[in-house]
């Protein structure tokens, strides 16, 4: 059997740039009759500091590196702020555009370089970058440091001393993006930001509470009820009091001093291109190989059937469980699924196996595994003859859990806004609308939630692209404005890329 691979298509990529060489433009240097003014209204701009994860970092491309760090949207705030008098804002970058982390001089798995389109195939699709990345965690950077956005943190994890504790780092204790510039190794994420007295301040943070589960395909547990954060796993859910308690200690900690600030709640990690992109069933199949598979697949619709016939399983789980191919396009990739009546004391072949439906969400990274053989068999393909595990797939059941929590994540963070009386920045509506509507920019085109092509979110599916960064820049921008009475003018999203061509 041919081996069948699900294909990313990013059709409609054109770059296109071009000039005349005959035309001189001459410079406008005509002083302006009415230049405008800034002013930070109530706000105090001089000293900003930013909290978070890897939004606040520049996190793109699945991937921190110095082009991402500088096109943060911390950093985008920042150059308005010195429109109105705002100092200096330091970032502990990366050594280089790789992105890879190293420990004692050797990689650090998980931590790998960042992505770019490959176009050797003719189909473009994310690859890795080639290249060992220069950045050394043990070569700890000097600060102090305005953003403070340090990806892969929970929220209990800014609050966490040694978070930042180099020899925690292989022992998977401590964070090595935050090891690399951390004050000392008992420091914490809130302790180093704190520490530098901050006039203004953001805070996002919240989604790696609920992303680690979510990318994981659900594999993780939900935490609601344990209130014991030591005990959770990395890609488990955040109980919402422990979310909620950490959040109220950050914003305590950091308006103690008088500080004005700005929070954002989280968005819907499920609407993201990393969940969206890969269809259902992207499974084409002749005649022949449709009836080959129907015929292996007789005995375990024989067998559900048996035991729909003992009122086993209801009549609707049955058809939920059969499992039929037929030529053409748009089969349905076959997955397993933990939530189906275990029937396998019965009989140890009628496995929770069932075929996905338009409710279910393939993950990105399946897009490479789907259709590959298993051990060199041809006639087993991992999403049609051999189910996708739990991890290449979200769900109905496991999206439920992560909209309660990010539900309840987002009911604490408005309220908190108003309790200490901050700017709130209503991020999970704005993606929303990018992904529905997408947002019209100065030159007609339309920044949508399109993977690859659309502008807003990088080639990890999920973090924004430097111009997804100045659609956020700008929305902090408007939040600020309203609320603290300033006139700042936000940032020109044609100034930023929509995706990295090398």
């Amino acid at each position: 059997m041919k081996k069948l691979y699900a294909l990313l298509f990013l059709s409609g990529l054109l770059f296109v740039s071009c000039f005349d060489d005959d035309t001189a433009v001459m410079p406008d240097n005509t002083p302006d009759p009415d230049p405008i003014t800034y002013t930070s209204g109530s706000a105090d701009f001089s000293n900003y500091v930013s909290v978070g994860n890897s939004l606040t970092a520049g996190f793109s491309d699945a991937a921190l590196f110095i082009d991402g760090q500088t096109a943060s949207f911390p950093n985008m705030l920042a150059s308005n702020f010195a429109l109105t008098g705002g100092g200096n804002f330091s970032t502990p970058l990366m050594a280089d555009n790789l992105g890879g982390l190293t420990l004692g001089g050797q990689p650090i798995p998980g931590f790998g370089n960042r992505l770019i389109l490959d176009f050797s195939s003719g189909s473009p699709a994310p690859v890795p970058v080639e290249g060992q990345g220069a950045t050394e965690i043990s070569s700890v950077l000097s600060g102090p440091f305005n953003n403070m956005g340090v990806p892969g943190a929970k929220s209990y994890h800014l609050l966490a001393p040694e978070y930042g504790n180099v020899a925690g780092v292989a022992l998977g204790l401590a964070n090595p993006y935050y090891a690399r510039f951390a004050s000392s190794p008992t420091a914490s994420v809130l302790g180093d930001a704190a520490a530098q007295n901050p006039s203004f301040f953001s805070v996002w943070i919240g989604l790696n509470d609920v992303l680690g589960f979510a990318v994981s395909g659900g594999a993780g547990v939900d935490q609601t009820g344990n209130l014991d954060a030591t005990t959770y796993g990395g890609t488990d859910i955040s109980d919402p009091n422990i979310v909620a308690g950490s959040i109220d200690a950050i914003l305590a900690t950091l308006t103690a001093g008088g500080a004005d600030g700005i929070i954002a709640n989280i968005p819907d990690v499920t609407s993201t291109p990393y969940f969206t992109t890969v269809p259902h069933n992207p499974v084409p199949l002749d005649e022949g190989t449709a009836a080959l598979l129907n015929g292996a697949f007789a005995a375990y619709n024989g067998g559900l059937a048996q035991l729909q016939g003992l009122g086993l399983i209801s009549a609707e789980e049955l058809a939920q469980r059969t499992v039929s191919f037929s030529a053409g396009e748009g089969n349905a990739l076959l997955i397993l699924d933990e939530d189906l009546t275990d029937l396998t004391g019965f009989n140890p072949a009628l496995t929770n196996m069932r075929q996905a439906t338009a409710e279910d969400l393939i993950v990105l990274t399946a897009s490479t595994f789907i259709g590959t053989e298993v051990g060199g068999n041809p006639t087993l393909l991992n999403g049609v003859s051999v189910p996708l595990t739990d991890n290449w797939v979200l769900t109905p059941e496991e999206q439920d859990l992560i909209l309660t929590a990010t539900a309840a994540y987002n009911q604490t963070i408005e309220a908190l806004a108003a309790q200490y009386d901050l700017a709130f920045v209503d991020a999970n509506a704005f993606v929303s609308s990018v992904i529905a509507t997408g947002v019209p920019l100065s030159d007609g085109s339309v920044v949508t939630g399109d993977f690859g092509t659309g502008g807003g979110f990088s080639l990890d599916g999920i973090h924004p692209s430097p111009r997804g960064s100045a659609l956020v820049a700008n929305l902090f921008v408007d939040v600020i404005n309203a609320k603290y009475g300033s006139n700042l003018p936000g940032v020109n999203p044609l100034d930023f890329t929509g995706l990295y061509i090398n």
